[in-house]
């Protein structure tokens, strides 16, 4: 059932949620949380499927926020507040409110929402797209005991994911932290079944995937081992190569669906290793509302502090440069400087830097 509400306010958007309530027959309210999404009309019909698929396990009140930003002087000093109320099998498990808002009401979206929300009821904010950098502060993001947001669809994943330590508040969690979870998972099984310590670790994947990096994070604080990232043409995460005492232990997914685990002196296995929808994630991040430490702990240990290996791709602003890029061990041999002396120091720096190997060069 739909009920739809032009120029209206929240008073009578509640007394919508009840007329629609008792005309499909469920008086009742059975609802364990509010979900507040922030997104804009491009990416609100995907958000509120996933959504809508999560309150099968999660029954939920939706409240979606739309800011419709004026185009015109005049459009932008009025304000306005359009409504879409849906019950019944039209808001999967629970119920859906999306909420349009024109002019001068856009700056304040949470006086609209705060009246909506379920009465002694936790409440989870989302951003699928463009959240704010410090979603704590934001003013819908106040209002949250769990605030997520998702750093793959950011313009530049791998910055945003230092400002999301900088702004980081306890409560913060970002759906490509949970898209790792089954590795994260699975490596913590597979170093159970050893004895050996782990003396390396390779992770690889897309070069703009900002769960490659938390998941080399993760790993990088919890072992305290060097930790490189190589880029892979995908899908996602390919593969976390860990060296031990014992020899690797490999994880490989190369077909984004089933994986490989490889530990020396075992037989290979194949694990299931599914890429999963938004529904999903939404879906496991909603079964928690305590601060995640492990997300915390391994998002402040900082993008920069990973290595990158020789070859694959450039590195972020702000992460070293790769292995050949580092100074040379103490017994590289200077470049000759003879032949630089003749000509300008321009031209003597490149012609050396072309004959020299890139130890020499890097030296130099």
């Amino acid at each position: 059932m739909k009920i739809d509400l032009t120029d209206t306010t929240a008073g009578d958007i509640n007394k919508a949620l009840v007329r629609g309530r008792r005309a499909i027959g469920t008086p009742a309210v059975g609802m364990v949380l509010t979900l507040v999404i922030v997104t804009d009309e491009e990416n609100a019909y995907d958000a509120l499927k996933a959504a809508n698929d999560a309150s099968r396990e999660h029954p939920s009140r939706t409240l979606v926020v739309i800011k419709r930003f004026s185009r015109n002087p005049r459009a932008r000093t009025s304000s306005r507040l359009d409504a879409e109320v849906r019950v019944g099998a039209d808001a999967g498990t629970g119920e859906t409110v999306v909420l349009r808002l024109y002019g001068e009401v856009v700056d304040h979206a949470d006086s609209v929402v705060l009246p909506l929300l379920l009465p002694d009821a936790p409440v989870v904010v989302w951003w699928p797209v463009e959240a704010p950098e410090a979603p704590a502060k934001d003013p819908l993001g106040a209002l949250a005991q769990r605030r997520v947001t998702d750093t793959y669809a950011a313009e530049e994943p791998v910055r945003e994911l230092s400002a999301r330590a900088a702004a980081y508040t306890p409560g913060d969690t970002d759906l490509s932290w949970t898209r790792i979870t089954p590795w994260r998972s699975m490596l913590a099984a597979a170093l159970d079944q050893v004895t050996c310590e782990v003396e390396g670790v390779v992770v690889e994947g897309e070069e703009f995937n900002p769960s490659c990096e938390l998941l080399a994070m993760w790993l990088a604080d919890r072992l305290d081992v060097p930790v490189k990232r190589s880029v892979s043409a995908g899908p996602g995460l390919t593969a976390v190569r860990m060296d031990t005492s014992c020899g690797p232990i490999v994880l490989d997914r190369a077909d984004g669906s089933l994986a490989t685990l490889s530990i020396k002196g075992q037989p290979a296995r194949a694990v299931a290793l599914n890429r999963r929808d938004t529904a999903e994630l939404i879906a496991e991040e909603l079964r928690r509302l305590d601060p995640d430490d492990t997300y915390a702990s391994a998002l402040r240990y900082g993008v920069e502090r990973l290595d990158t290996v020789p070859g694959q791709g450039t590195p972020e602003p702000g992460q070293p440069a790769s292995r050949a890029a580092e100074p040379a061990e103490p017994d590289a041999e200077p470049a000759p400087v003879e032949e630089a002396a003749k000509a300008p120091a321009k031209k003597a720096a490149a012609k050396t830097a072309k004959k020299a190997p890139a130890r020499k060069a890097a030296a130099k």
